[in-house]
């Protein structure tokens, strides 16, 4: 302990040595944010000593693909968990996994692909902190399963007194449900214990259909299929009309594909053009489809981690001088998917925004977090698109962005935080109705204000617009 607590003093006292106004910003580029230092530290006990000996404001940042601001704030010190990245336990016999939060899902796949195990609920790309996605309450393509939250076992988190808390569904369950998908408001969640299942063999199924057909379709044949791991569906623009539904089913059938995991180096040069054609007109949208139509004829099998293990680098560039690829996502209860999805097409042909693909995912409902997006049963309608990135330009993806929240908060649904901030604070407030518990007892465990970002300060109730 003595060790512990020497190398922890030491690491405070560099501090100032170490510490040096930055301009830190997001994957898009988008947002710069002007931070006092950044700091990095390795351990729960320096978090601890850092946080304890800072008198704020800190922000959190994993991997930084939120879009904005939810990772800094203005003249802060921004903790950055690349180090923190340490197995604490792991028992492959149990499929428990305790690990601290900075390390990537790629870390973790590693280490358990070995064991034949595969991570539980993650989202598509390997890259993302695992505190990232605790804190956004991530999901992915998963049949059956639905948020991040329901795959935490336990973590343990640092408070703003630095006091080191451990939280579970049964122990300090405030804090539990307040600090998955709590965007680093009640601290900083150092360790996390995982739930883990069995690495299986997939076959890619995929069936195109007009949109009018995808509900019944899913409700028939996916919602119950046990054997369907992942499943998704693409909307294609510019018209909207088509979906291809891709379902990765378990199988027993030989491997087509032998490697475990995907390369952690996916740029592919033909990938960047077939992105380039799709975002430069209507006719490389079109385009697009007739590439899927090829690649999509071939049904074939391989691991389950090796299909979780996309990389980022499969999307570069993400950002050019000019432009920016985007992400938003909105969150309708199942029932309400026909009534929602030609409201949301009308939405983004009137405003011609770039669509390159919207795909729709499935998630069962949030046990119980404070900023829960998925109250019910949902399908979410991920949006991804390219815009200008000058100030004109942000401004008219704002409007197009309220006009589709207040499409989905009139059918009962909700949309994502992790984007930019374009939502008004009533919007906000209607979308997560459990607000208001949430700031209260970040009021309680961090009177001081001390954990911010510009997610938080936007939406405080305090200086809520």
């Amino acid at each position: 302990m003595k060790k512990l607590t020497l190398l922890s003093c030491c690491f405070f006292l560099l501090l100032p040595l170490k510490a040096q106004a930055v301009v830190v910003n997001d994957v898009t580029g988008m947002t710069p944010v002007q931070a006092s230092a950044v700091m990095q530290p390795e351990s729960t006990q320096q978090v601890s000593e850092l946080v304890k000996n800072t008198s704020g404001p800190i922000s959190i940042a994993g991997g930084k693909y939120s879009m904005g601001g939810q990772t800094a704030i203005n003249n802060g010190i921004q903790i950055d968990t690349q180090k923190l990245n340490h197995v604490i336990d792991f028992n492959p016999e149990k499929k428990l996994l305790t690990i601290e939060t900075g390390a990537t899902w790629r870390q973790v796949q590693e280490l358990i692909d070995p064991y034949n195990l595969s991570v539980k609920i993650m989202q598509s790309y390997a890259n993302f902190s695992i505190g990232g996605s605790l804190s956004v309450n991530v999901h992915g393509r998963y049949i059956g399963e639905g948020p991040m939250i329901l795959s935490v076992e336990k973590f343990k988190i640092v408070l703003a007194d630095g006091a080191i808390v451990e939280a579970s569904p049964k122990e300090n369950q405030d804090i539990f449900y307040g600090a998955i998908g709590g965007y680093g408001g009640l601290g900083v969640i150092t360790e996390v214990t995982l739930r883990l299942v069995d690495n299986v063999k997939v076959k890619r199924i995929s069936d195109v259909m007009p949109i009018a057909k995808y509900y019944p379709y899913f409700m028939q044949q996916i919602r119950s299929d046990k054997s369907a791991i992942f499943h998704n569906s693409v909307i294609y623009p510019p018209d909207f009309e088509e979906v291809r539904a891709v379902t990765f089913k378990e199988t027993q059938e030989p491997l087509t594909i032998l490697d475990r995991l995907r390369p952690t180096d996916q740029y592919s040069f033909e990938q960047e053009q077939k992105i380039k054609i799709v975002a430069s007109s209507n006719l490389g949208k079109h385009l697009r489809k007739l590439y899927d139509d090829i690649d999509y004829t071939k049904q074939p099998v391989m691991w389950r981690n090796y299909e979780a293990s996309y990389d980022v680098s499969n999307l570069q560039p993400i950002k050019s001088k000019n432009k920016s690829f985007a992400l938003q996502e909105y969150f309708i209860p199942i029932e309400r998917f026909e009534d929602f999805y030609p409201e949301l097409i009308a939405i983004l042909k009137k405003h011609q925004a770039n669509v390159i693909n919207i795909s729709i995912r499935h998630a069962n409902p949030d046990s119980g977090s404070l900023l829960a997006w998925a109250k019910t049963e949902v399908f979410a309608f991920v949006i991804y698109y390219q815009q200008d990135t000058d100030e004109q330009s942000k401004k008219q993806v704002g409007i197009w962005t309220r006009e589709l929240i207040d499409a989905v908060l009139a059918k009962g649904g909700s949309y994502y935080l992790p984007y930019q901030l374009h939502a008004t604070g009533e919007q906000f407030q209607r979308a997560y109705p459990q607000a208001d518990r949430f700031f209260k007892l970040k009021a309680q465990l961090d009177p001081e204000n001390k954990f911010n970002n510009m997610l938080l300060d936007r939406y405080h109730p305090k200086i809520i617009q």
